[in-house]
């Protein structure tokens, strides 16, 4: 590989790893670890940063590998350029030629196997039921978009992103910290995975076309964008109503704090509704989910550690 191809390799590299897009699994361990903290009042850094990196490496892995499927199906060749925005067309490596389709596929090899490795580690010398919640996340890394379960074309993605970066990352990271799990991280992990399911499912809305001609049966193509502006304002609703219930069971109303998030949520859902086929002017929405996921995420560390002192 001469010094034009590995520059090339190294951009996309960066490009399908997205280190700005790792806060989805920054917020649900940040989470888990500040509720461990503030239930324990001990935390190791070793470990929480020893499985910070496992879970970046099957990000990476997961997304290489539906890059490489996305293409195959045609996904990704199919959104046209008044469709394409920020949040549609996958990580466009293949499409901007920064990575070949083999490359990305070795990259999905090489990074998710890494991350087995450092999650056996954690397995033999920290804790070894996290084992089965890495099992899960290998699973979901691998079948988000490989046959034959293909999660992400038969409309499933959804779940299993919410699933993963809500409950399993938030609980798991608990789990390495105190060695158990208990209902208040549980029903803490539950508003992050309803949100980040929501980022996703807003992000489908410019790919719909795309997805449809492609094949990938995802939540948006089989109810459409008007019904699927409906899902997208339930999803919003059912984390904050989880929110109220965390306050209640917690019995602190610093689990209030997240309701800060709330206005840039109606708003995303307001925008949704009147330009959901209206690409340009719907990436305000897209941009306003994000923004609430940061916010719930930031402002549910602030309320685990500040029942330390109230």
């Amino acid at each position: 590989m001469n010094k034009g191809d590995l520059k090339r390799f190294w951009n996309g590299f960066l490009q399908i790893a997205d280190p700005k897009i790792w806060i989805a699994s920054t917020i649900p361990m940040a989470v888990g670890g500040a509720l461990a903290f503030a239930q324990s009042a001990k935390f190791n850094w070793y470990w929480f940063l020893v499985g910070v990196v496992a879970v970046y490496l099957l990000e990476i892995g997961k997304n290489a590998i539906n890059e490489y499927i996305d293409y195959l199906s045609g996904v990704d060749r199919f959104v046209t350029p008044d469709k394409r925005t920020p949040f549609s067309g996958g990580k466009k490596t293949i499409i901007d030629g920064k990575l070949t389709l083999k490359e990305n596929l070795v990259i999905g090899i090489i990074t998710i196997f890494t991350g087995c490795l450092l999650g056996l580690y954690i397995v033999a010398f920290r804790e070894f039921s996290v084992f089965w919640f890495g099992l899960a996340g290998v699973f979901f890394a691998l079948f988000y978009s490989l046959p034959p379960f293909q999660l992400a074309y038969r409309g499933f993605g959804e779940l299993a992103v919410g699933f993963t970066f809500g409950p399993l990352i938030t609980t798991g990271t608990y789990l390495v910290q105190t060695g158990t799990i208990s209902l208040l991280v549980v029903i803490a992990s539950l508003p992050l995975g309803f949100i980040i399911a929501n980022v996703l499912w807003i992000n489908q809305f410019p790919d719909y076309e795309a997805d449809l001609k492609g094949g990938k049966m995802n939540g948006v193509v089989r109810l459409g964008k008007k019904k699927g502006v409906s899902v997208y304002a339930l999803l919003f609703g059912l984390a904050y109503l989880f929110l109220l219930i965390l306050a209640v069971f917690s019995k602190s109303f610093l689990w209030l704090l997240p309701f800060i998030s709330l206005p840039p949520a109606v708003k995303a859902v307001k925008v949704a509704r009147e330009h959901y086929d209206n690409i340009p002017l719907l990436v305000e929405a897209n941009a306003k989910t994000i923004q609430v996921y940061q916010l719930t995420g930031i402002t549910m560390i602030a309320a685990a550690l500040l029942t330390l002192i109230f």
